[in-house]
């Protein structure tokens, strides 16, 4: 019988067991996975926590991995037994066996291995959306990202800075700092010394930038908006240090007719189509070597208890992958 992380109860990462889950055969429209690796993301802790509700308790938490088909459901089609798959909004991933939607599968390219898809599935997607759908990025635009050393930072910056932008990037250290300016920031600020929405203000002479990618939430808003040129946008898509409190709206106003928006992933990869051509996009600019997706530490899935306590106290960069 595989293994698998059950949550009977919201809490923290003590919650999580590693236990015997029985798997069902895969229905309609579903693929059966033996998984190479799993991704780690700040949504499962949201889940875990109760922070977001999950179907029932107990459940397994889990959006992303990478891994090979070994039984599909009636009516699938676009995938065969024997070839490797990655997904980064599919279900109950923090298991050795999953089976999930095929809808929410893409084929894996043979110049990515499976550490790397388990790693930027949900992260690289999220930056494509993001840099693409939400605010797309042209050449010229100034953009600040918070968060710039974590999962999707690390990426989307590369990225942005790949479409010819000039990324201002904000970090919580000075190694971060570092990290950063490796992988795509023009500039970093470190955003618990300094006022951030001064320095963005200095650092482009007073004008602000057209978008702010905020996945940190609490901690950054509403000096985020300070930021921003008039008719500018205001992307929150996480809340790492706890969610934005209820605003008026009137404050879009006052701050130069704002936009703001909190896309998911989950409603762009809805559609087969769209998910597939951000996966083609995801995989192409990682192929070309002009995003390098940052792996920084794996762990067993046994020990999930003490990755999600590094997650949580924000000393990780980059991806962490566990492998089943």
């Amino acid at each position: 019988m595989p293994k698998a992380i059950q949550v009977h109860e919201y809490g923290g990462p003590e919650v999580m067991r590693y236990e015997d889950v029985a798997l069902p055969a895969p229905g309609p429209g579903q693929i059966h996975v033996r998984q190479t690796a799993i991704g780690v993301n700040f949504i499962d802790i949201y889940f875990r926590s109760g922070a977001y509700k999950a179907p029932q308790l107990p459940f397994t938490p889990g959006k992303e991995g990478a891994g090979v088909i070994v039984a599909l459901g009636e009516g699938v089609t676009d995938f065969r037994v024997g070839e490797r798959v990655a997904y980064g909004s599919a279900a109950s991933t923090y298991a050795e066996e999953v089976v999930i939607e095929a809808s929410a599968a893409v084929h894996l390219a043979d110049d990515v291995d499976d550490k790397t898809a388990a790693a930027m599935m949900l992260k690289g997607l999220t930056a494509e959306y993001l840099l693409h759908r939400t605010y797309a990025v042209k050449p010229g635009d100034t953009i600040l990202f918070h968060a710039a050393a974590g999962g999707v930072g690390l990426i989307a910056c590369q990225w942005a800075k790949h479409l010819g932008a000039t990324v201002i990037g904000t970090v919580g250290s000075a190694e971060k700092a570092e990290l950063a300016r490796a992988n795509g920031c023009d500039h970093v600020i470190l955003y618990r010394d300094e006022d951030f929405a001064a320095r963005v203000k200095e650092i482009t002479g007073g004008k602000g930038v057209p978008v702010v990618y905020d996945g940190v939430g609490k901690d950054t808003f509403p000096a985020s908006l300070d930021c921003i040129s008039p008719l500018g946008m205001f992307v929150s898509f996480g809340s790492a240090s706890g969610p934005v409190d209820d605003f008026s709206l009137a404050l879009l106003g006052q701050k130069g007719s704002l936009y703001a928006t909190r896309p998911s992933l989950f409603a762009h990869a809805s559609k087969r189509d769209t998910l597939d051509a951000m996966a083609r996009n995801l995989f192409s600019v990682v192929a070309s070597g002009a995003v390098k997706i940052p792996v920084h530490s794996t762990a067993k899935l046994a020990d999930v208890q003490q990755v999600h306590r590094d997650l949580a106290a924000r000393k990780t960069t980059g991806a962490t992958v566990m492998i089943p």
